[in-house]
């Protein structure tokens, strides 16, 4: 399959990616610490998506999947949030061919930089653009938002190190077992 291409698989990833992400939106352990953040295990399934699929889903899943997971379960969108997750699916996907993930060979080098840009993803999205956006849009008080992103990037961070690693792994290696199936004469 030609990686550049754009075609029904990866409509598919958006569509289901979109549903699991917010389903998942309710799966949650609060971090008393600061109001409003939490361990989210859709931040693991984002940085999946994004490293299998590529930008144009991580970008989708994150967007669609978190304004339709806060319209659904909160009632209302809180945009400021929203945009963030769709730069962390982006940015983990624009260097989806250095994980090899669908490749199936995600061994330590390819974890290391999964792991690596992951991190940069989410201290971009969460240190810079939703502080910035909530100041920006909401007029929210700059210690509480800067404070709440700061937690926010530790959070997912953690969840897709663990979660978002471990799930890459058992893909890679399902990809390489079907891969390695012959046909009997």
């Amino acid at each position: 399959m030609d990686k550049k291409k754009f075609g029904i698989q990866q409509v598919v990833a958006a569509g289901i990616g979109t549903a699991l992400f917010v389903v998942l939106t309710e799966v949650q352990i609060p971090l008393v610490i600061v109001p409003n953040t939490a361990l989210q295990v859709r931040a693991a399934l984002l940085g999946f998506l994004s490293a299998v699929y590529g930008p144009i889903v991580g970008c989708v899943v994150g967007l669609l999947g978190h304004a339709l997971g806060d319209a659904f379960f909160y009632g209302g969108v809180w945009w400021s949030w929203v945009v963030p997750e769709g730069v962390v699916g982006l940015v983990i996907g624009l260097l989806a061919k250095y994980y090899n993930v669908r490749e199936g060979e995600f061994g330590g080098k390819q974890i290391g930089i999964f792991n690596l840009v992951q991190v940069v993803a989410n201290a971009v999205a969460w240190i810079v653009v939703a502080p910035v956006l909530d100041i920006v849009i909401y007029a929210e008080p700059a210690n509480k938002v800067f404070a709440q992103g700061a937690l926010a990037f530790l959070a997912n961070v953690i969840i897709t190190a663990i979660l978002g690693t471990l799930l890459g792994v058992a893909y890679a290696k399902l990809i390489a077992k079907s891969s390695s199936l012959q046909k009997e004469d």
